[in-house]
């Protein structure tokens, strides 16, 4: 049965509009983006075989272009529309963290960081610099690595602060093995950047691990 023969009050498209995006479910959320679906087919049933292939949102969201057109009646097209929704959500945020006082928004940078590491097959150190008052200034991507190893210099970190004149920075990593907890070595790593940035009186003010759809805080676990 297609979507157009469900009453009117059932279907995804409808019911977003009525009652707002919250109120749908994953599939019907996915099912409204593809809009259609393939024979044989609905797009809410097609949107649920999406899931059930990739088991997850994040894991179909950090799809690679092989991996995602693989599905059939999913091509380049919808490919490059679900990479720009992402893309935009990512700069919505970031506008946020821009305008408003970062500090009382962490779940937003924690969405934007989210967005900005899903589905990467590689460790990637990003840092934020942000002013007096606690607003974003730039996000960076200062380092990438491989599955389970970066690189960190902190004597760039340093470097881009002083550019940036920040007063403070956020600094972020992610785990492509999925889970959130640091290592030793992202604890000492960040004890030392810690001392670096002191000398130009740039203070950290978290470092966050993303794995997945979890974000490890090392301010809220007191390790900073």
């Amino acid at each position: 049965m297609t979507i157009t023969d469900w009453p009117e009050q059932q279907r995804p498209r409808e019911r977003l509009i009525r009652d707002g995006a919250q109120a749908l479910s994953d599939a019907e959320l996915l099912a409204v983006f593809l809009r259609v679906g393939v024979p044989g087919k609905n797009a809410v049933e097609l949107a649920r075989e999406l899931l059930r292939e990739f088991g997850s949102l994040q894991a179909l969201f950090g799809a690679n272009l092989a991996e995602f057109t693989r599905i059939p009646g999913l091509g380049n097209a919808k490919f490059a529309q679900l990479k720009a929704v992402m893309e935009l959500a990512r700069r919505a945020i970031n506008e946020q963290l821009r305008r408003g006082e970062t500090l009382n928004s962490p779940q937003a940078v924690k969405e934007y960081l989210r967005l900005a590491l899903i589905g990467q097959p590689y460790e990637s150190f990003h840092v934020l610099f942000l002013d007096v008052r606690n607003r974003l200034i730039e996000a960076r991507e200062m380092f990438r690595g491989t599955l389970t190893h970066t690189s960190v210099y902190p004597r760039e970190i340093v470097r881009e602060a002083l550019a940036y004149n920040a007063a403070s920075v956020l600094l972020a990593h992610n785990h492509p093995s999925g889970i959130p907890d640091p290592s030793e070595s992202d604890l000492a790593l960040t004890r030392t950047l810690v001392q670096a940035l002191a000398l130009i009186d740039v203070r950290i003010l978290d470092h966050f691990v993303v794995a997945g759809h979890r974000v490890h805080s090392f301010a809220e676990n007191g390790q900073i």
